[in-house]
């Protein structure tokens, strides 16, 4: 800093600005490596990047060289939560995981050990510049890369799913594979199915209360240990070689029995590392109040052994319950609820703590997001088997689906099995199967509150389910963004909110033709084909459709399938509210849509005006399916039917 002429204030803030280069680079990272095994490429690449920054430090003049080279830096290194650990979970065998994952922290320990001692070696003994420094350590960074250079990617779970995959054939009496035919899911899809998953999801927010802690402990301990003990410069490069020195034999031990643990009960291991928070929690008090120096030292150290230990344990875990392809969106969720959220968080809590109760009460106070960090990691620990089982019946169901696909077997064009589905805590639908073979009309019948229009949205992709899949033509839609299940053809009429009502009829139409990015001239023959279809509709052509009666809506609604030529319409309460006279008339172009190859869901309260239709229908009770069967069967069951009646009775009286 003296050299560039830096205030601390200034080079804090550099530092900062690396910090978020670090989080905010580690997502596009993992955009680039989630379609193609090309991790090893990007870790050597930007192992060189980080290098190269390295050198470039050495030869720095003035504030904005700095400020490039630390973002450069910062950029390169975001690759190494992201890249590294799912190359690594690939790479090795289940078995040998954790111990590899451990292994590899104890390393980057090893390193921060020697790093203060070649500094001192190379300012001290050879009597040299930090500019020497920079370039020193920059070119054997560059040596590493070079004989990182035979590192390949071995694709995507070779060792754990791949493996789920060869037994189910070998059990079907497969040999060859089969063609996926999948949907490769973006960015912003695998993220939130990320997040959709309870164990990640818990885990996130356990690892953002320890960055509350993590990240300025090391700051405030290094100003603790110059105002309570009196320790200088070097007797702080001491104390920290040695309690990174003391991590190295905890992570050895820690990974053979880790693993063991991890393998005999997942659950086991999460409960682990709530107790592991919880040794955080002790080695933080002993080490502020300790009356003598060995045991202050015995403290910290217990905090940065324990510290050490639950990287590698989260990270074995959090990778294990997620497909391969989205683990290193999964590292990079975790390095940024662990820095960008609970780091900035603790530095911003901590000043404030520090101010008014000194430096000793700033880091008793990283013990309560710690003691939170325990509770919901101890709580996890039931889901985690959970979440296992639910991703590999997941694979198993994948590679069943294909296999029956290339043996030419029959499947339905839509087929919605074992939904379950949550608005927050509260679940809605349990366990839910549903099919509709193509140009099928079904009826979706229920009283309100079953969950119809909400296994709609599941369909449709405006919810997500929480277990489950969804397969449309063959191919897995489970979460897929509702855009792109339109340009499948998966098209939806919600109940009531199916215009736009500061829009005219004729703007409507357009923004429904448009929204497949069809050309001008087809867009405007549909709108023709829908105001031939209703007539009324054409009369009223720039009439603003707020100001529509609700069937002309619902005229303007339907006029969207003639539009966009769905290869499966879903339509949510058709006749509700409407009169007589004017459901005649959508039911008729519901028939007459239907008949031009459409398959058709539709959702009713009404059983006369559905089973007027359909000869299949579905019936739904409290968030399960009870009825699965012919329209006349459904009739012969009036102890499903009687909640219909019985519902609509009542809204009769209230009338």
């Amino acid at each position: 800093s003296r050299a560039l002429g830096l205030s601390k204030s200034l080079l804090a803030f550099l530092v900062l600005l690396k910090t978020l280069a670090v989080v905010l680079a580690s997502l596009p990272i993992a955009a680039v490596v989630q379609h193609r095994p090309r991790r090893a490429m990007v870790a050597k690449i930007t192992g060189l990047a980080w290098g190269l920054a390295t050198v470039t430090s050495g030869f720095v003049a003035n504030v904005w060289g700095l400020l490039g080279v630390l973002l450069l830096d910062g950029a390169s290194s975001g690759s190494v939560d992201t890249v590294h650990g799912p190359l690594m979970m690939d790479t090795y065998p289940t078995q040998i995981r954790l111990r590899v994952l451990s292994g590899y922290r104890a390393f980057l320990a090893a390193g921060t050990v020697a790093a203060p001692l070649v500094v001192g070696f190379i300012t001290g003994v050879l009597d040299m510049s930090w500019r020497a420094v920079f370039l020193i350590t920059g070119f054997i960074c560059l040596a590493a890369v070079v004989v990182a250079g035979r590192l390949r990617d071995p694709g995507f779970g070779k060792w754990d799913t791949e493996k789920v995959r060869e037994e189910v054939r070998r059990d079907a009496g497969v040999t060859d594979q089969a063609d996926s035919g999948e949907i490769d899911l973006g960015f912003f899809e695998i993220t939130r199915r990320v997040m959709l998953i309870p164990t990640i999801r818990r885990m996130l927010a356990a690892w953002s209360a320890i960055g509350v802690m993590l990240f300025p402990f090391y700051t405030f301990l290094f100003f603790f240990l110059d105002e309570r003990w009196g320790m200088g410069p070097g007797a702080r490069s001491v104390f920290f070689a040695f309690a990174w020195a003391c991590t190295l034999p905890g992570l050895a031990i820690f990974g053979r029995r880790g693993e063991a643990m991890f393998r005999r009960d997942p659950a086991r291991l999460m409960r682990f590392m709530a107790l592991l928070t919880l040794g955080i929690v002790v080695g933080l008090f002993i080490g502020v109040t300790a009356p003598v120096f060995p045991l202050m030292v015995a403290g910290f150290c217990l905090v940065l052994v324990t510290a050490a230990i639950l990287q590698p344990a989260v990270g074995m875990v959090a990778m294990s319950v997620v497909p391969p392809k989205m683990r290193p969106h999964t590292t990079a969720l975790l390095g940024i609820f662990l820095a960008g959220v609970g780091g900035v968080g603790g530095v911003l809590l901590l000043s404030g703590i520090d101010r008014r109760f000194g430096i000793g009460g700033a880091v008793i106070s990283l013990c309560g997001p710690i003691l939170i960090a325990a509770w919901v990691f101890f709580r996890a620990a039931p889901l985690v088997p959970q979440d296992l089982d639910r991703m590999i019946d997941d694979v198993v169901e994948r590679e069943e689906l294909r296999i029956i696909q290339s043996s030419g077997t029959h499947l339905p064009m839509l087929a919605c099995r074992h939904i379950d589905f949550s608005y927050g805590q509260l679940q809605v639908l349990f366990d839910v199967n549903f099919t509709v073979d193509e140009g099928e009309m079904v009826a979706l019948l229920g009283t309100n509150g079953a969950g119809k229009s909400t296994l709609l949205r599941v369909i449709s992709g405006l919810g997500l389910p929480s277990r489950g899949s969804v397969h449309f033509q063959g191919t897995e839609i489970t979460y897929l963004d509702a855009e792109r299940r339109l340009g499948l053809g998966v098209n939806q009429i919600p109940g009531g909110r199916a215009t736009f009502g500061p829009l005219s009829v004729v703007d409507n139409l357009r923004v429904y033709g448009h929204s497949l990015g069809r050309r001008s001239h087809d867009v405007s023959r549909g709108i023709d084909a829908t105001f031939d279809a209703f007539p009324r509709l054409a009369e009223r052509r720039n009439q603003l459709a707020s100001t529509l009666s609700g069937g002309e809506q619902q005229m303007l609604a339907l006029g969207k399938s003639l539009i966009l030529s769905p290869r499966i319409l879903l339509i949510d309460e058709l006749s509700l509210g409407l009169a007589p006279i004017v459901v005649g008339e959508l039911l008729e172009m519901v028939r007459r849509i239907n008949a031009n190859g459409t398959a058709i869901v539709l959702v009713e309260q009404s059983v006369n005006i559905a089973l007027a239709l359909v000869d299949h229908a579905y019936f739904m009770e409290k968030g399960e399916m009870r009825f699965d069967g012919g329209a006349a069967e459904l009739l012969e069951r009036p102890d499903l039917l009687r909640s219909v009646f019985l519902e609509g009775a009542t809204k009769g009286m209230a009338g």
